[in-house]
């Protein structure tokens, strides 16, 4: 482990990554308590409509006189809050799905896989989208259409590790001295082949706030006045280019927590799966 951590903080875009992925954990954790009006945020102030950047608001006020900054703050829960739970949701369902496919093979992994495909085969924005459309904007609706079209990747990633780890001599081992398919699985082949999944976690992170934020854009995610990234920038397409803060300072702030988190996944992955290390 001490190992590990050190090969980590030697790579000092991984370093920068964990920084700024930390960062925007606090500041979602402690939005109220660093939001510099976090109760008028919600509510609209005409006459401080669309002004500039100043002293009292340093990232402007939107069309309805709320503070930008504000907004932007406490839009940092619900995006980490609906990453976390779209990837813990598809690794719950394309992990145990990708074992049983790769560990016994046959016609249940022809099935499982074959079906994966299915869902791979499909941008999965579109199917996203296609799924939204049959629920309510909410929060909850980017959850569950994120989370039904996410699963196949963490799926794939288990099916290909369990299939190279059955191979291998202590399973053969294993085998023979009587132990159970199901104890095979969750005890031995699962821990072995995990390294793949959290890399795949950590840089879907990244990806499920950057579509969860597209979602947002097109009206599916959470309604107003719900403070949303995506849709802060969607509003901001009726008053640009004179209100160009509306864009920048959401959109910077997409921009910088999914390039955190995908230089955070490149540099686990070459920790834990030297394999795909970057060449350098």
């Amino acid at each position: 482990m001490s190992l590990w951590v050190r090969k980590f903080f030697k790579d000092w875009s991984a370093v920068a990554g964990l920084v700024i992925v930390l960062f925007a954990v606090l500041v979602g954790l402690a939005d109220k308590q660093l939001a510099p009006y976090p109760d008028d945020a919600f509510e609209s102030h005409i006459l401080e409509r669309l002004k500039p950047p100043d002293a009292a608001h340093p990232f402007g006020t939107d069309r309805l006189g709320r503070d930008v900054l504000s907004r932007v703050i406490l839009g940092a829960r619900s995006a980490l809050g609906t990453a976390l739970v779209v990837v813990a949701a598809a690794m719950l369902i394309g992990v145990p799905l990708g074992l049983l496919a790769g560990y016994y093979g046959g016609w249940l992994g022809e099935i499982i896989m074959r079906v994966t495909d299915v869902f791979l085969a499909v941008p999965q924005l579109v199917l996203a989208i296609a799924l939204a459309q049959l629920l309510q904007p909410s929060t909850e609706t980017v959850m569950i259409s994120l989370s039904l079209t996410y699963w196949p990747f963490f799926a794939r990633t288990a099916y290909a590790e369990t299939r190279r780890i059955k191979s291998s001599v202590f399973v053969e081992a294993l085998h023979a001295l009587g132990a159970g398919g199901a104890r095979m699985m969750f005890l031995h082949v699962l821990p072995n082949s995990f390294s793949p999944v959290i890399i795949r976690a950590t840089i879907g992170m990244g990806f499920i706030i950057l579509t969860a934020a597209v979602l947002g854009f097109l009206g599916i995610g959470a309604p107003p006045p719900q403070p949303e990234w995506g849709e802060a920038i969607a509003e901001s397409r009726d008053h640009l280019p004179h209100a160009w803060w509306l864009a920048l300072y959401p959109g910077t702030a997409i921009f910088a927590v999914v390039f955190g988190f995908n230089l955070l996944g490149d540099g686990l992955r070459d920790i834990l799966d030297p394999r795909l290390r970057r060449s350098r």
